[in-house]
């Protein structure tokens, strides 16, 4: 009984975070962060910043990916299935309710208002997933994590790189560095 509340749970915190958020998968991060790292202490800090960092580099939505990891690791793969199941769930549900809705509110000038306010929370939602993963990665002693992360901002929003090889050459950069400093010694 206690691996069916377990897993019920993992679906129901899922479920939860996928409901109200608004604004995607990089909306959904910091939630995901307080809930499984914070209040639940399921993952430590260090492994939710590489469960994003990998969710975002494989196929798929990020928020989506890192259900998979974190539901994984709190109860194998039926946690895993509950976590994705949780997450899905609720896009699903309000797709379909969206677009029965838009079918005959198109042009309604209260719905674009409200969408908007919506855009801008979860564009401040966002801002605020970067600045936490930001200080669990960039501070002062980390000069080679600055030079990887200004390097990936650029090639991906001024060169129109796709992230995941900003990921992958985050990643060849990050062993070629430790290669060197192992060679030295």
């Amino acid at each position: 009984m206690t691996r069916l509340r377990n897993l019920l749970r993992i679906f129901w915190i899922f479920l939860t975070i996928g409901s109200f958020t608004f604004g995607g998968g990089y909306a959904m991060l910091p939630l995901i962060q307080k809930e499984v790292v914070d209040r639940r202490k399921w993952i430590s800090q260090a492994e939710i910043v590489d469960i994003f960092a990998i969710s975002q580099s494989v196929p798929g939505v990020i928020a989506i990916n890192a259900s998979l990891f974190i539901g994984n690791k709190a109860a194998g793969v039926p946690g895993a299935v509950a976590a994705a199941l949780g997450m899905i769930l609720p896009a699903f549900i309000s797709i379909i309710l969206i677009l029965l809705a838009l079918i005959n509110l198109k042009n309604n000038i209260y719905v674009e208002k409200v969408l908007g306010g919506i855009r801008a929370a979860s564009a401040g939602l966002i801002l605020l997933a970067a600045i936490k993963l930001g200080k669990g990665i960039l501070n002062r002693k980390n000069i080679l994590g600055w030079f990887i992360a200004f390097l990936s901002f650029v090639i991906i929003a001024l060169m129109n790189v796709n992230a995941a090889w900003a990921v992958i050459g985050g990643g060849v950069i990050g062993y070629g560095t430790y290669l060197l400093k192992w060679r030295a010694k």
